[in-house]
């Protein structure tokens, strides 16, 4: 089978309503290596960076689960975007987002979301900026 590992998906797909940042990034802790006084941080398995989460509430009014968590790997902890002013939630999109499917603990199928970074939506997006084509 070509398709093994985290699955690849656009923003889009996974959130067509779009996403807000319900706070900051947190690392995420290693539960093997820590103890109750040591807190060791997870590293992603590809990259060895260290790995670090995000709570976002899914936009979409349909979704059966509003929020959700998503890791990113980075060697210092990511920012998220500035968002209107007031508001306790801030717009964003993943990049390089993955999907990961496993079997829980109580043998449900579950799933973990991955990405490469974060930015305000709309930036960055291939086709985003005009371009003129020479004919």
């Amino acid at each position: 089978m070509a398709l093994q590992g985290p699955i690849p998906v656009e923003f889009g797909v996974v959130f067509p309503s779009g996403a807000y940042a319900a706070g900051a990034f947190e690392p995420v802790r290693n539960f093997d290596a820590s103890t109750g006084e040591k807190f060791v941080q997870s590293a992603d398995k590809a990259s060895g960076m260290p790995l670090w989460t995000i709570e976002v509430i899914d936009a979409d009014p349909a979704a059966r689960v509003r929020a959700v968590k998503v890791k990113v790997p980075a060697q210092v902890q990511p920012v998220v975007p500035a968002g209107p002013s007031g508001s306790p939630f801030t717009p964003v999109e993943f990049t390089g987002l993955t999907v990961t499917y496993y079997v829980n603990q109580a043998g449900r199928l579950a799933y973990s979301l991955k990405a490469t970074g974060i930015r305000s939506p709309g930036r960055g997006r291939p086709g985003a900026e005009v371009r003129e084509v020479a004919a």
